[in-house]
């Protein structure tokens, strides 16, 4: 008995599977909102009633492409901020994880970049909720950093998300750059680098002169 179940369990994770990559497929032509419930079965060769035994609605099976997409986004964001070595080191790495990223997952990249600011609102809002997750992890990682001392959280959130938003923008930048010569994923890694280099400077910089307060805020020590 417990095996007849194993199998029915493991062929419905099969099909579960097969109906989000054929949802990912259709997708490289067109979004989320104009996707058609029987447009992915019949890409599976299932009833349409089968679906429903998988996701509730498309939204559903969206915000579940979205876990798939940005879940093995964690380790490789986690290894940029942690890596160790210099800046520029730090920096060259966090690239060449990034163009391995799109290089590697170009369906769920473009995917992404589509439905970030698309017409399907959970499937938004699921999105928002990675990357803000993802901002939280970064953050927690520079927090540990000595560079960090005498930094407040908001700041550091500040901070957190800037590095993940660049990493977005690379992200897709590489992924326009995948069919094109050579010359222009360089150019994208040369400006993704410069870029990055620029946040570095201004993190090292940001307690100069008390820059992270705003302008006439007198310092904390300051007689009024």
């Amino acid at each position: 008995m417990s095996h007849t179940l194993g199998i029915r369990q493991a062929q419905k994770r099969k099909t579960r599977q097969a109906l989000l990559d054929a949802a990912l497929e259709l997708l490289e032509e067109q979004s989320l909102s104009s996707l058609g419930l029987r447009e992915v079965t019949r890409a599976v060769g299932v009833a349409p009633t089968a679906f429903y035994r998988h996701f509730r609605s498309i939204a559903d099976l969206g915000v579940a492409l979205v876990e798939e997409a940005l879940d093995s986004l964690h380790a490789t964001i986690r290894t940029i901020v942690s890596s160790a070595g210099d800046s520029d080191e730090r920096i060259a790495r966090a690239v060449g994880l990034i163009a391995a990223y799109v290089a590697a997952h170009p369906a769920h990249v473009r995917f992404i970049a589509r439905e970030q600011h698309g017409g399907v609102q959970p499937v938004r809002q699921a999105i928002s909720g990675q990357l803000a997750l993802f901002t939280e992890e970064v953050r927690a990682v520079l927090a540990r950093d000595p560079e960090a001392r005498g930094w407040s959280d908001d700041d550091l959130t500040m901070l957190a998300g800037l590095y993940v938003d660049q990493m977005l923008v690379t992200a897709s930048q590489f992924l326009d750059s995948l069919d094109a010569p050579e010359s222009e994923r360089r150019r994208v890694a040369h400006l993704a680098t410069r870029r990055l280099r620029l946040i570095s400077i201004g993190r090292v910089h940001w307690l100069d002169r008390d820059l992270s307060r705003p302008s006439g805020q007198p310092h904390p020590g300051q007689l009024s």
